[in-house]
């Protein structure tokens, strides 16, 4: 198949005449420098241009509740994408502080004559984004380099459910998952220096440094790109039944990298489909990289108030809102389940693993959200601590794919009505001994009492 250029992933968000002396390329979701269609259009516009192309990256001070695990762990890679950029002559800046206010100073010092920059739907980014181009006045560009098939073309409203999402995945996904394009040479190279120091940006940050970064994943998109080649190699095969169990290792752990976006969800897809794995087992990592993941982006992006339960479905609000003053046989405090004081001893290992590791299981991170439902005082107060949790201890929290499995558990979003019972109303249930059915409870409690 022809590769497909990063200016059929894009759409201009102001048009006119680009007058100055470089094209600048504002990295935000995309942390990577091969693979980055972003980039690719960037450095095709510098072409096309004759100036030189100059990356940024913006580092706010605070964002979402991350922690030192999560700027620690993003950080390391942005190490390795300035070393990589400067090699291939393209400049890279650090900036510090609020990108609505930093972004438009550098435009002016720069002269930038065009401005690219990568997609993302959440509430913050697009504000961001927003104020930048009402600031500066030049031509700008937005590219999706975090989805195979562009959000903004798979679909212009938002998405029921996967059902009704994936047909339109299917018919555009033939103009665009090729294998990635290589990533040109600017035809002229930035002289001006490599400014920005990170770790003097690490050090200066004020965030919770209370919450330990991980070992087990090494960051940046080399690292990346290994751990794909091991998932393919080794635990690709099996994968669709194998995924399922937390006490196997079948999933990907791929899911950081695509978060910080230090690997390109096209490799990822293009080298699963190139394997030699069994076909049921592609299919299944498809599914979910492609058209789960891709409908996560489609739901944040149309619903804006994802991370509240403003964003469920009306037959969901309606149903919890009839069993809101059920009673509770259990009900804990937010300490109580932030330190997995719980009666519940899976809860609790899982809720464990999350703090200590910054992961948890696919099938437990559902569990977890339902039994915090389940033990609040109604839909909000389980929405708002699902989300702190989340986004204070996952590696790959703060993301569309958090927002919108969280948005399933709790509220039925891209579900279904299941038949009614206590405090869930038609929200599907989850319960110990269902897990119990599935694998080895007692089995997963030790090895994360073990932590």
């Amino acid at each position: 198949m022809t590769p497909v250029s990063a200016e059929a992933r894009s759409r201009a968000l102001r048009q006119g005449p680009a007058k100055g002396r470089c094209v600048l390329h504002w990295m935000s979701r995309d942390q990577r420098v091969l693979d980055n269609p972003s980039l690719e259009l960037a450095v095709a516009k510098g072409r096309e241009l004759g100036l030189p192309v100059l990356s940024c990256f913006c580092l706010s001070p605070q964002f979402l509740g991350a922690t030192i695990r999560q700027y620690g762990f993003m950080l390391r890679g942005l190490e390795e994408v300035r070393s990589s950029l400067e090699g291939r002559g393209i400049g890279f800046q650090l900036l510090t502080g609020s990108p609505e206010r930093e972004l438009p100073g550098l435009i002016s010092d720069v002269e930038a004559a065009l401005l690219v920059t990568d997609f993302d739907p959440l509430r913050l980014k697009l504000t961001w984004k927003e104020a930048v181009l009402k600031a500066a006045r030049i031509p700008a560009y937005e590219v999706d380099a975090h989805n195979i098939v562009p959000c903004w073309q798979a679909s212009p409203k938002r998405e029921y459910s996967a059902a009704t999402f994936r047909p339109k995945l299917r018919r555009l996904l033939p103009s665009f998952l090729s294998r990635p394009n290589p990533l040109p040479s600017p035809s002229i190279p930035w002289r001006d220096g490599i400014t920005g120091d990170i770790q003097a940006a690490r050090r200066a940050l004020k965030v919770d440094r209370g919450v330990e970064e991980v070992s087990w994943a090494r960051p940046g998109e080399r690292a990346a790109l290994t751990a794909l080649r091991d998932f393919v190699a080794r635990r690709l095969p099996g994968y669709a039944e194998a995924r399922n169990d937390p006490l196997r290792d079948g999933q990907s752990g791929l899911s950081p990298y695509l978060h910080f976006g230090q690997l390109s969800p096209q490799r990822a897809a293009w080298e699963v489909r190139s394997s030699s794995a069994p076909q049921e087992d592609k299919e299944a990592f498809l599914e979910e990289l492609i058209v789960r993941r891709e409908l996560s982006d489609n739901f944040c992006l149309h619903a804006p108030d994802y991370d509240t339960p403003g964003c469920f479905p009306e037959w969901a609000k309606a149903s919890l809102d009839q069993h809101r003053f059920d009673r509770r046989e259990h009900a804990y405090a937010e300490a109580e389940l932030e330190a997995g004081r719980t009666h519940d001893p899976l809860w609790n290992a899982a809720q464990r693993e999350m703090v200590l590791r910054g992961k948890m299981h696919g099938y437990l991170r559902m569990y977890w959200a339902k039994k915090t439902l389940e033990w609040c005082s109604g839909p909000e107060e389980a929405m708002r601590i699902a989300v702190r949790l989340n986004d204070r201890y996952e590696l790959d929290g703060r993301d569309p794919n958090g927002y919108t499995g969280i948005a399933w558990s709790i509220g039925g979003v891209h579900d279904r009505a299941w038949p009614s019972r206590p405090i869930f109303g038609k929200v599907r249930y989850m319960s110990l001994s269902g897990a119990r059915s599935k694998f080895d409870v007692d089995a997963y409690v030790r090895r994360a009492e073990a932590l």
